[in-house]
């Protein structure tokens, strides 16, 4: 992937952790970023397919998972699957579709199957989602509620490259045609089967504590010497729990590691909770943001 996206390591990273860990991602950055080059290229690598949706106000729930088309000729109907029933799925500015639309999508990703008429038709493996926001043009959208970013395994900042990397850029992109092409390096089979090996990878009790302390540090902060009272609205549900395992365990994988450290939660903490801690109005009001707070959680011993 690297040979053809250049400053995204960071993103990559993620999506082989999502990978991996069997879970969807929700990425926030300004247009241009390469996030469509990235998710394409990684399917070109694993030999999978790849759709991306580019979400519109007018879109139908139709349009994503498929209908049923009558056939006046035969009277009967017929069923046409929608992009959905891909393996790498792009769901570009997912805030400009409506509420109707985006549960669709938020549905197929939690179930992993989807009905049209009467009849259930089951997702590929491995299916994941990368969905986009962009945080400068926000009017005329429809914000992804609580409940529903909560489905999201990780949602990531995507910035600007490094000077040295945008210069890279140039010379590699800077062309009326250039070179994309990569070589599959992975079977989509291998990847299920290094999600058993991910799934046996050991976590040690007191790792585990101190997973379940980082949650409800969020939810009782006081309870953790933390002086974040009136700060935080809403703390990390049990799913934030469970995203901060399995992300632990994929990132020690990732590291040629049969056991989980606390390093590896540290590593993927910021991305699990940054969706999921609703902060208050009072915070608003002090521009403290959920990243400012889950930096305070970084100090939580490991007992």
């Amino acid at each position: 992937v690297g040979h053809v996206v250049v400053g995204q390591k960071y993103l990559v990273d993620r999506l082989l952790l999502g990978l991996l860990a069997n879970g969807h991602l929700l990425l926030e950055g300004v247009p241009g970023l390469a996030k469509t080059l990235t998710v394409k290229t990684m399917a070109a690598c694993i030999q999978t397919g790849f759709q991306r949706l580019q979400f519109t106000p007018d879109l139908l729930p139709a349009d994503l998972i498929g209908t049923l088309i009558y056939n006046p000729r035969t009277g009967e109907f017929t069923t046409k699957l929608g992009p959905i029933f891909s393996n790498l799925i792009l769901a570009d500015e997912i805030n400009r579709a409506p509420a109707k639309v985006q549960s669709a999508l938020l549905e197929a990703m939690q179930e992993r199957q989807v009905t049209i008429g009467e009849t259930t038709y089951p997702l590929s493996d491995p299916f994941l989602v990368l969905a986009t926001q962009n945080p400068i043009e926000q009017e005329g959208t429809y914000q992804l509620p609580e409940a529903q970013l909560d489905r999201f395994m990780f949602k990531l900042n995507i910035g600007y490259p490094q000077k040295s990397e945008e210069r890279h850029i140039l010379d590699l992109m800077a062309t009326s045609a250039p070179d994309l092409r990569v070589d599959p390096v992975i079977q989509p089979s291998q990847i299920i089967a290094a999600r058993n090996v991910v799934n046996s990878i050991y976590i040690d009790d007191r790792v585990k504590d101190y997973i379940v302390d980082v949650v409800w540090a969020t939810r009782h902060p006081a309870v953790y010497n933390l002086r974040l009272e009136g700060l935080i609205r809403y703390g990390a549900s049990p799913r934030a729990t469970i995203y901060l395992a399995l992300g632990a365990r994929a990132h020690a994988f990732l590291n040629g590691r049969g056991y989980v450290t606390p390093q590896d939660v540290k590593s993927i903490g910021p991305d699990v909770l940054r969706h999921r801690i609703i902060v208050s109005y009072e915070a608003e009001a002090e521009a403290v943001t959920s990243e400012t707070i889950i930096e305070r959680f970084a100090g939580l011993p490991v007992l």
